[in-house]
C-alpha cells in the first residue's frame, strides 16, 4: 500500500473514531448509529464499512483508543519521576486525574439504555476494564523490575510480584472510589498506600 494511500486511511480511521467519541458522549451509544458516524465525517455509511464491520467494532476501537490515551498519559507522567516510591505515587495520583476527567464520558455511555441494554452493555464494560488491568500491570511490573534491577528494591519473584500488583492496584481502585465519593482529598490515602507497598519490597 503507496505511503500517501496509508496515511490517507490513517486520518480517515482517526475521523471516525473522533467523531464516534464525540457522538457516544453526547447521546450513549445505544442511541448513536453507523449512519450518524458517516454524516458526522461528511461521508456515506458505505465507506464505513470498509474499516468497520458495524457500531460494535467502532466502539471496541474507540475504547482501545481511550486505552492507549490513558496508558499514554500515566506512562509519561510515571517516566518522569526517579525511585520507584515516586513511580508508584505518581501512577496512583495520575491513574485518579485522568479517571475523573474520563468519568462523564464514560457515565455518558449508558444514557437512554434499558435494562436489557444495560446489561448487554455491562458485558463490554467489563472487557474494557479488564484490558485496562492489563495495561496497568504491564506498567507496574515494569515499574518492579526497573527498581529491582537498580538495586532499589527487592527482587520478587514472579508469583509475589503479580500478587503485589493485584493488592496494589485493586486497593487503588477503592480508594479512589470511595474516596471520590466521599468527596475526600485521595492524595493522603495514595501516600500511605505507596509507604505500606514499599515497606513489602524495600531492601
Amino acid at each position: 500500500m503507496p505511503t500517501n494511500t496509508a496515511l490517507k486511511e490513517d486520518i480517515i480511521q482517526q475521523q471516525i473514531l473522533q467523531a464516534a467519541q464525540q457522538l457516544f458522549q453526547k447521546h450513549g451509544y445505544q442511541k448513536v448509529t453507523m449512519d450518524d458516524v458517516a454524516k458526522a465525517i461528511g461521508k456515506g455509511r458505505s465507506s464505513l464499512y470498509y474499516y468497520y464491520k458495524n457500531k460494535d467494532e467502532v466502539f471496541d476501537a474507540v475504547m482501545d483508543a481511550e486505552i492507549s490515551d490513558i496508558m499514554a498519559g500515566i506512562t509519561r507522567a510515571v517516566t518522569q519521576a526517579t525511585t520507584v516510591e515516586q513511580q508508584l505515587r505518581t501512577f496512583g495520583i495520575t491513574k485518579t486525574k485522568i479517571s475523573a476527567k474520563k468519568k462523564a464520558f464514560f457515565e455518558a455511555l449508558e444514557t437512554g439504555m434499558n435494562a436489557e441494554e444495560i446489561s448487554r452493555y455491562t458485558k463490554k464494560k467489563q472487557a474494557i476494564q479488564k484490558k485496562m488491568r492489563k495495561e496497568e500491570a504491564t506498567l507496574l511490573h515494569h515499574i518492579l523490575n526497573e527498581g529491582a534491577l537498580k538495586g532499589e528494591i527487592k527482587v520478587l519473584d514472579p508469583a509475589e510480584q503479580d500478587t503485589l500488583i493485584f493488592v496494589f492496584a485493586t486497593s487503588l481502585r477503592g480508594l479512589k472510589r470511595e474516596l471520590l465519593f466521599y468527596n475526600n482529598r485521595i492524595e493522603p490515602a495514595i501516600d500511605m498506600l505507596v509507604r505500606m507497598t514499599m515497606q513489602t519490597i524495600k531492601r
